[in-house]
């Protein structure tokens, strides 16, 4: 069993339903945004599993010096303040560096570190050292057993509210595998284990100036993580995804998280 994580009073790992953290992409503009966090929020309440709105105010490792990136730290931040306090939802974004860590802290309810910074050491300790609840997601270059790496300079500060996410593993190029050992080695270090379904299904640069994807797997790679043992999902969700800004490709729908969401509702309590 893992060890139990609070993310505002949503309580995930430890016997606790997978958490579903999930949301667009990147923050587009207000209306999108508050679309799709209300409709999750609805979803996740009603099929009964917790639920944190993520989006991204900045896409720092986008293929293209044209692909659209965000809003910046400071839009995007009061954007995430505003759907915190008028859905009352948690919230979690990215942090790109040591300089975002302070004012990310001051509004987010929990931090994430892109799986091609997990392995920056300084920048995990400021992180570490908010308190607040973290997410790193494991590089697409690292073995599972590697992340007992970043929970030890993590763990180092005293801060224990840390999960750690897979987000599949380079397989030549422009693709990624899950390796489904993965889940049972890396829960074995004590620490929650997010599977981001969504990214996982991303093929890198695989558009030439943008990153395809094959959003079709999603469902059953899901199905797979649930009935091995994950203590949360991720998914970037739009409304309308082949209009989306970023990683079209590889989201889903909007309308079709609560189907979804409630074939895996239903693996767990079968498996529990």
């Amino acid at each position: 069993m893992t060890k139990e994580v609070n993310i505002a009073g949503i309580k995930f790992g430890g016997n606790n339903p997978p958490l579903i953290i999930a949301g667009p992409c990147v923050l587009e503009n207000e209306d999108i945004t508050f679309q799709t966090a209300q409709r999750l929020k609805d979803i996740c309440s009603s099929v009964g599993m917790p639920f944190v709105f993520k989006s991204s105010y900045d896409k720092a490792n986008r293929t293209s010096i044209k692909s659209f990136r965000g809003p910046g730290i400071e839009k995007g931040l009061r954007i995430l303040s505003d759907i915190k306090s008028r859905l009352n939802i948690p919230v979690i974004s990215d942090v790109h560096s040591i300089a975002e860590v302070k004012p990310a802290s001051e509004v987010l309810d929990a931090l994430q570190i892109p799986a091609f910074l997990c392995r920056q050491t300084d920048l995990i300790i400021a992180a570490s050292k908010t308190g607040k609840p973290v997410n790193i997601k494991k590089g697409q270059f690292l073995a599972p057993w590697d992340v007992k790496n970043i929970i030890e300079k993590f763990t180092s500060t005293g801060n224990h509210n840390l999960s750690i996410t897979e987000r599949g593993a380079s397989f030549g190029y422009n693709n990624l595998v899950v390796d489904f050992r993965a889940f049972p080695i890396m829960r074995s270090f004590g620490y929650p284990v997010i599977f981001d379904v969504t990214h996982s299904l991303q093929l890198p640069g695989g558009q030439g100036s943008s990153s395809g994807g094959q959003r079709e797997f999603a469902e059953p790679l899901a199905k797979a993580a649930v009935a091995v043992g994950v203590d949360g999902l991720f998914f970037e969700v739009h409304p309308e995804p082949e209009k989306a800004l970023c990683d079209g490709p590889n989201m889903i729908k909007l309308d079709e998280v609560e189907k979804m969401l409630g074939i895996l509702k239903a693996i767990y309590k079968l498996l529990k």
